[in-house]
């Protein structure tokens, strides 16, 4: 028994006759009558009678109409939503975003979308990078954007952003008038740092190490704008990328380079290689590589990785 044999039934019931459910259903009227003929070999039991006004169904016929009505809807709404899906009229995703990166260009990004793909639920998590790196190998998020190096054994990578990060400090900070600052200039300073669940948490203190000084650290913060404020006031310095010190107001914050060594700011999307990913999660990640790697990216202040570069950092 399978759905086609359901329909017939269904048919004839609807038609009172074989032959004009052979002709609505485009098949001949031997080819359904052997498939009653067989349906009703399997369940052992007789379905139609010919009666007064044509095909009539028996009690048995009465009880797999009636099962098959059911069926037949329930397979219809099936595929109407395997439909949506695949069209994607429906369907949710979840995306991991830092909150630099997210705060500067993905809402324009989740915007365009949501306007594109109305019935797609998008549900965001904003967090740091090794905290959504985790999320996404876990299966926890379809997808994220996290700095590099990240394993191109276990994701998929589109790097995107190549940046560097700026001191920022007060305007009368002894440092804010220099063209470039090594790291060791900055041993005596208080930093203001993210937190430890953030990537540059880490690469913060492992080039103070490699300088020579472990840093003293007066506060760490999850927001970007929390450290160019604490910056603003005077209260310490901050290490943040190129493109957030080119929106800060330089009468109250300087942004200086960072030399010796320089500290790189590689943004990628990550996905897994390994395990499902729905077809919203799909579109929407060919969706944010074609967004980010147009104009809008400009638009918002980033530099977009230029096509050459693009598996460059796996292993850096």
């Amino acid at each position: 028994m399978d759905i086609r044999d359901l329909q017939c039934v269904l048919e004839i019931v609807r038609r009172n006759s074989f032959t004009k459910a052979a002709e609505a259903l485009h098949i001949t009227q031997p080819t359904i009558s052997k498939t009653v003929k067989n349906l009703e070999d399997e369940l052992g039991v007789r379905l139609f009678i010919r009666g007064k006004r044509g095909m009539e169904l028996t009690d048995a016929g009465q009880i797999v109409a009636r099962q098959a009505q059911e069926i037949v809807q329930s397979f219809g709404s099936l595929t109407a939503e395997l439909h949506d899906l695949t069209e994607l009229r429906k369907g949710s995703i979840r995306i991991g975003l830092p909150p630099m990166v997210g705060s500067k260009f993905f809402p324009g990004v989740m915007s365009g979308f949501r306007q594109r793909y109305p019935g797609i639920a998008v549900h965001m998590m904003e967090d740091g990078s090794k905290k959504l790196e985790e999320e996404v190998a876990a299966g926890s998020l379809d997808a994220a954007a996290v700095l590099l190096p990240v394993s191109p054994d276990l994701f998929e990578l589109y790097p995107f952003l190549d940046e560097k990060l700026m001191l920022v400090v007060h305007p009368r900070h002894p440092l804010a008038d220099r063209r470039e600052v090594a790291m060791t200039d900055l041993a005596e300073e208080a930093f203001i740092l993210f937190r430890e669940d953030f990537a540059l948490h880490d690469r913060i203190l492992a080039e103070c190490a490699r300088a020579g000084f472990q840093p003293r650290v007066l506060v760490e913060s999850s927001q970007w704008d929390f450290i160019a404020e604490m910056a603003a006031g005077g209260l310490g310095i901050g290490l943040l990328p190129e493109t957030i010190c080119a929106g800060l107001d330089p009468k109250r914050v300087h942004s200086v380079a960072l030399t010796g060594p320089e500290i790189p700011w590689r943004v990628t999307l990550i996905w897994r290689k390994e395990g499902y990913l729905s077809f919203a999660a799909k579109e929407w990640i060919r969706f944010a590589k074609t967004t980010l790697a147009g104009p809008a990216v400009e638009n918002a202040g980033f530099q977009p990785l230029p096509e050459g570069r693009k598996t460059d950092f796996a292993g850096n």
